[in-house]
This record gives C-alpha cells, sequence and structure tokens, in this order.
C-alpha cells in the first residue's frame, strides 16, 4: 500500500512539472521543492529570502570593495603626508643675545689646567674689572699657579705663570712646621735653610721650647695642635727677603703699591706681583707672562658676506688678536684694527692687503635664525643690535623696526633673482625681550604641516575628501586602508579560532573519556584567561622591543586566535558528540577507516553549517575586540592605520567636539561591519535550519 501510494506521489508530481513547464500555473509544494532542490539551493534560497541577510551582504561587500579595491583608485596613501603653506604673522624669525658671559677656548690642547680654574674664569673677570687690574695670580686646587690677564675689552686670557718669589711683606714669616708623629720638617714655598737649622728647629719642638736662637737670629715656636709645630721669624722689617734684595727703594715701592691697593708694580726695570696671602700679609713675586693657555671672550664673529662662521676661525682670530692683532687661517692672513664707526668702537678683521672692505667683525652680539638653520645678512644684525642697544638705554621690552628680510613665494620658497641671489625687502620686525635674551618675530609664509584640515578645505593645497588628521594624513585614504587591516584582523582571528577549535573539539568529541576530560579542563582555563590583562602586557612588551608595526599586527592576531578558540571546541565537541553514534558513522567503523579520516571526512562536514554560522557571526566581535583595543594602544601601532587608532587620536573631549569629522564616519564603518555580520550570521543560522521553510 506504501509502495502504491509512493508512485502515485511521483506520477502526481510529474504530470504537475510537465503542467508548469507547458504554461500551467501549478507549483510545487515545500515537500515537492525538498525533493527537486539541491541542499545547497534550498540553503541559498531560504538565505535569500531573509531581507535583514540580504542587507548585511550588500553592506559587507560594498566595505569589502571600499576597502581593498578603494585604495587603488584613490590618489594617496595612508602615509602621505600633505603641507600647506600660510601666513603666520608674528612667526619666530630670529633671535639675539647680549653675550655676557665669557667662552673660554683652548689654545694649547696638548696642556692641560685643573678645571677648578677654567670653571671659575668668568668670576675672576668680572673680579678683574670690579678692582679694575689688568692681572691677576689664580691658584688651582691642586696648587699650580695662573696668571688671569687682560688684553682688551672683552678679552681676557689665562696665562702660564712664570713666578720667582722675592720675599714677604709681614710682621712674621713662618719659616718651617714640624710633624712630631711622622718626625719631618716642612718649609715654607721658597725657603731653604740648612741642615743645622733644621736640627735645632726639630729639638727645640720635641723639647718644647718657645724659642731658639740660630745664626743670630730668635725663631719662635708654637704649638698649632695634633702634634705638629710652626717655626716663625719676627722681625722689625716690613719685608723678609728670600732671594736678593732688588735694592734701595724697593720696600717704598712695595708700600706704595699695598697703599693705593695695586696687584702689580714695576721697579728697576721688572715687574713685581702681590699676592695677599693672609689678612695683612702679601707675597712678593717676579714674573714673566708665560704662554697663553685659555682665551676668554664674550666676541663672535660675523663674515660681512653672511657666510657661516667656522669655530676654527673664532678660535684664530682671538688668539691673533692676544697677539697682536694678526694671525693666519686656511693659509691666508688676516689683520685685526679697532675703528669707530657712528661713534662706536667695531673690531674689524680684514684680509692682508685689503684695508678698505673688512672681511670679518667681532660682536657681542649673538644673532641667528629661529630654526638654527641658514644664515644671516650683517646689515640685519647690525639694525637688530643698534635697535636692542636703543631699546636697553630706553628700558623698552618691545620695540620694532623695519630691515632687509628676505623676499618669500606664496609657497613659502626664498625668492631669487636671474642671477641666483636672494630678493631682500623692507619688512617689519618686532623685537621682543625675554630675560637676557631677544626673540626677533616678523610675518613670513610658512610651508606647514596641514593638520585637522575640514573636509574640502580651501586653505589646502590638495583636495581632501574627509580632511586630514593631526600628522597630516587623509582621513579618506586612511579609513580605506585601516579597513583592510581591521577586516583582515577578524577573518585571520576567526580562521585561528575554528582550526584550532575543530582540532581540539573533535578529538574530545570523537574519542571521549579522559581526552575529553583533559580537552575540556583545557577549555575551562582557556575560559578563565583574563584576555585584556594578557593583551596590555604583551603590548607594553611590544612597546619596549619598538616591535615593527606589521610584526606587531602578527602577533595581535596569533594571540587574539590563541585566546578565542575555546568557544569553537566546545560547539564541535556537542555536535560529534550527537553524530557519533549515528548509523553512517557505524558503517565508517565497519569499513575500517581510519581516525582521522572518519572525523574530518564524515563528522565534521556535518559540523560545518553550524561552523559558519558561529564564525560568521563571531566576524563582528572581533572586529570590535580590534577596535578597542587600537583605540587603548594595545594593538596596531603608529603610522599603520586602523579604525581603532584612528578613534584613539581624538580622544580628549576638545578633540571629539572639534573634529567630528574624523571619528564619526570611522565610528559608523564599524558600527556598520559590526551589524552587517550579525545580519548575515543570523540569516546563515535560518538557512540551514532543516525547520526553516524553503
Amino acid at each position: 500500500m506504501a509502495e502504491r501510494d509512493l508512485n502515485e506521489m511521483l506520477k502526481e508530481m510529474e504530470s504537475k512539472s510537465r503542467l508548469h513547464a507547458e504554461g500551467g500555473v501549478d507549483h510545487l509544494d515545500d515537500t515537492q521543492r525538498v525533493k527537486v532542490l539541491s541542499p545547497g539551493r534550498l540553503v541559498f534560497k531560504r538565505f535569500i529570502r531573509n531581507r535583514l541577510a540580504i542587507v548585511g551582504s550588500c553592506i559587507l561587500i560594498f566595505m569589502f570593495v571600499f576597502c581593498f579595491i578603494g585604495p587603488i583608485f584613490y590618489p594617496y596613501e595612508q602615509t602621505d603626508k600633505f603641507y600647506k603653506t600660510d601666513i603666520l604673522e608674528n612667526a619666530d624669525y630670529a633671535a639675539a643675545q647680549k653675550r655676557t658671559e665669557y667662552s673660554i677656548i683652548k689654545v694649547d690642547e696638548s696642556v692641560s689646567v685643573h678645571y677648578s680654574v677654567t670653571n671659575m674664569m668668568n668670576y675672576y673677570i668680572n673680579e678683574m674689572k670690579k678692582t679694575g687690574d689688568d692681572i691677576m695670580l689664580v691658584k688651582s686646587d691642586s696648587g699650580e699657579k695662573y696668571l688671569v690677564q687682560y688684553q682688551a675689552d672683552n678679552v681676557y686670557t689665562l696665562n702660564v705663570s712664570n713666578l720667582n718669589r722675592i720675599g714677604v711683606h709681614a710682621s712674621e714669616l713662618l719659616i718651617c712646621e714640624f710633624d712630631m708623629l711622622t718626625q719631618t720638617l716642612t718649609y715654607s714655598e721658597g725657603i731653604v735653610m740648612d741642615e743645622a737649622f733644621g736640627e735645632m728647629a726639630k729639638t727645640a719642638a720635641m723639647d718644647n721650647l718657645d724659642k731658639f736662637v740660630y745664626d743670630g737670629k730668635t725663631y719662635a715656636v708654637e704649638n698649632t695642635g695634633r702634634k705638629k709645630y710652626a717655626v716663625k721669624y719676627y722681625a722689625d722689617s716690613g719685608i723678609q727677603y728670600i732671594a736678593e734684595n732688588p735694592g734701595g727703594g724697593f720696600e717704598d715701592a712695595v708700600l706704595a703699591a699695598i697703599t693705593e691697593g695695586e696687584k702689580t708694580f714695576e721697579f728697576g726695570g721688572s715687574r713685581y706681583l702681590l699676592d695677599q696671602a693672609a689678612p695683612g700679609a702679601y707675597d712678593i713675586y717676579k714674573f714673566a707672562i708665560g704662554d697663553i693657555l685659555f682665551v676668554c671672550s664674550t666676541y663672535s664673529v660675523d663674515i660681512l658676506s653672511g657666510a657661516a662662521v667656522p669655530a676654527d676661525f673664532v678660535k684664530a682670530a682671538l688668539i691673533g688678536y692676544c697677539r697682536g692683532g694678526a694671525f693666519s687661517y686656511n693659509g691666508i692672513d688676516y689683520v685685526i684694527s679697532e675703528e669707530i664707526e657712528n661713534r662706536d668702537t667695531v673690531v674689524n678683521i680684514y684680509r692682508l692687503g685689503e684695508t678698505k672692505n673688512p672681511y670679518a667683525r667681532f660682536t657681542t652680539f649673538s644673532v641667528s635664525r629661529h630654526s638654527g638653520s641658514g644664515d644671516l645678512t650683517i646689515e640685519f644684525k647690525e639694525d637688530v643690535r643698534r635697535k636692542i642697544e636703543e631699546m636697553i638705554e630706553q628700558g623698552k621690552s618691545v620695540d620694532t623696526l623695519i630691515t632687509k628680510v628676505e623676499k618669500q613665494a606664496s609657497d613659502g620658497s626664498v625668492m631669487v633673482d636671474e642671477d641666483g641671489n636672494v630678493i631682500y625687502e623692507d619688512t617689519k620686525v618686532t623685537i621682543t625681550r625675554k630675560g637676557d635674551n631677544y626673540t626677533i618675530t616678523c610675518d613670513r609664509f610658512r610651508y606647514l604641516i596641514d593638520r585637522y584640515a575640514p573636509p574640502f578645505s580651501e586653505v589646502s593645497t590638495d583636495v581632501h575628501i574627509l580632511g586630514t588628521d593631526g600628522d597630516g594624513f587623509d582621513i579618506f585614504a586612511r579609513i580605506m586602508y585601516g579597513g583592510r587591516i581591521s577586516l583582515m584582523v577578524g577573518f585571520v582571528v576567526v580562521i585561528i579560532e575554528t582550526i584550532l577549535g575543530i582540532i581540539m573539539g573533535g578529538i574530545s568529541g570523537y574519542f571521549g573519556g579522559w581526552v575529553d576530560t583533559l580537552i575540556m579542563r583545557l577549555v575551562e582555563i582557556f575560559y578563565c584567561i583574563p584576555s585584556l590583562p594578557i593583551m596590555i602586557i604583551i603590548g607594553a612588551y611590544l612597546d619596549a622591543e619598538q616591535v615593527n608595526p606589521y610584526i606587531r599586527l602578527i602577533w595581535l592576531m596569533a594571540v587574539l586566535g590563541f585566546l578565542g578558540w575555546a568557544s569553537v571546541a566546545r560547539l564541535v565537541r556537542g555536535q560529534i558528540l550527537s553524530l557519533r553514534e549515528q548509523e553512517f558513522m557505524l558503517a565508517t567503523e565497519v569499513e575500517g577507516l581510519r581516525v582521522s579520516r572518519r572525523i574530518f571526512r564524515h563528522l565534521i562536514p556535518n559540523v560545518m553549517p553550524q561552523l559558519i554560522v558561529t564564525a560568521t557571526a563571531g566576524l563582528g566581535s572581533v572586529i570590535l575586540l580590534e577596535s578597542t583595543l587600537s583605540f587603548l594602544g594595545l594593538g596596531v601601532k603608529h603610522p599603520l592605520a586602523t579604525w581603532g587608532t584612528m578613534i584613539n587620536s581624538v580622544s580628549d573631549y576638545n578633540s571629539m567636539v572639534n573634529y567630528t569629522y574624523i571619528w564619526i564616519p570611522v565610528g559608523l564603518l564599524i558600527c556598520l561591519t559590526v551589524i552587517a555580520f550579525n545580519f548575515v550570521g543570523d540569516g546563515l543560522r535560518d538557512a540551514f535550519d532543516p525547520k526553516m521553510k524553503s
């Protein structure tokens, strides 16, 4: 009876199909359609009947075309930086400073001087200015003596001191010190006594005598503590000579110098120096100035042609200034001359034989470009110097002047004439005092990064559909390239999760027993792993190692995929547990197929519909997670663009209010992509459900 009914049913279906082919109006019912349509076509027809799934599919197609094909036709890359020219009012042009600190230039590199002297040179020079002395004896911490000598205004030198101690002007003279513990006798500098005097001094100290007489002179012995004794000579004369007396009248010359506060004086054709060793006591030296070790000056040098000044030229000029006003540099001889210009004393440098046009000039004003690159004309520097001196006299902190500044084209470049010479024009500049420094500003064209240009900005040289970001990158280009990375991360992570989940879930579901228990405990462990803290730790490590952005992207995808396979494994395991007892699996066992073939050829294909649905729905979550990590600074790094990093670039309140054209389009694309994947996932779930109508 059942067989007859089936035959009748088939005949009826055949007649209806023929009637339909001949133009009839009969249609197949659901049961007939199941028998005629293949499973793939049936799933497809169910899918396209879901309107939301179709909308999601259209959105995803648009996204893939936009992100992967769009950049081919768009003229800009994601890292193309754009610039613009704009007029900056009162832009920083130059800086000036009146030099008051003395720069120290070493003359002889082979000679070393204790730092305690070189570090104090500015102090020594200021003290000499206060007292009006032209020479000063200075001592290092290790006891070496040097002479600081005035050479000219703003120029001093540190010289070797060729000193010969003559005597001491004082009422007492320290001859020597005796150390009872070490039994050593130490004489004062420049004093030499015979061996008999030394033995007598030791005996007096050890016998605790107050004084002793030697060679008709009385010497006092004083206990200075810690088993040390000082042997002193007292005399009525003001000078105790160590060397030969220079002659009659020498003491009067010494007294006159002390009375007048002079450090040096001349006597008998020689020069002498007084060094105050203690209150009321002076060491007297006959000296000659030795070689120059250092030149100290507030001068810098300006070459009048505006060329850059080599540091070696400044050194050679200052040394030549101290040695008579002549020097050589690179085989060319120069002479230095002090002259009066506009009631100012200037120090000009001439090439030998050219006395009309100075080659260079000493100046105490340092004027340079604010950028630090390029040179300024000597006329500009002189105008600025005179104006600053005028400001100092009048007590002004801000003033303006008209001077020559190079002319600019509209693109910010410097204009030149037919011969290639720079064109200058009268320009109003403003000089502002800031402490000891002066800032020179004027209106200038500047070639600037085109930052935060709004969409279709007229200021921008190039047309930008969505404007530019804070780095001058085109936003529209970065959205397309950022979408590539975001979509690629989503698919790669889902593929990694699916592969690991299929392997682990398939093995667990098929074998069961202790294998299933072990793998499921591992799944539970992965469920408990805190993904965000791990990503923070990995991100910090990659930042510390300064990993390449592309390598960082690979690490990001690998870690996200490795941490997300547990849910797929649980799904596969559950499906296989229900399928492995089916008749077709018993048939595979009877046929003697390998275990791997049973799992991956017969079980896994039956789980694929559920896996496709899960993977499609999970793509949106992965893209959202990647965007969140990039927003937090844990994902892909600059200069690569992702949707998350683009939103992160305007994460503060002011930026979000002022630059809505950056984050709103990116946010909409993230939302649309995630929603589209969810729509497609829901559509596939319904299409694979056999209970749905075809």
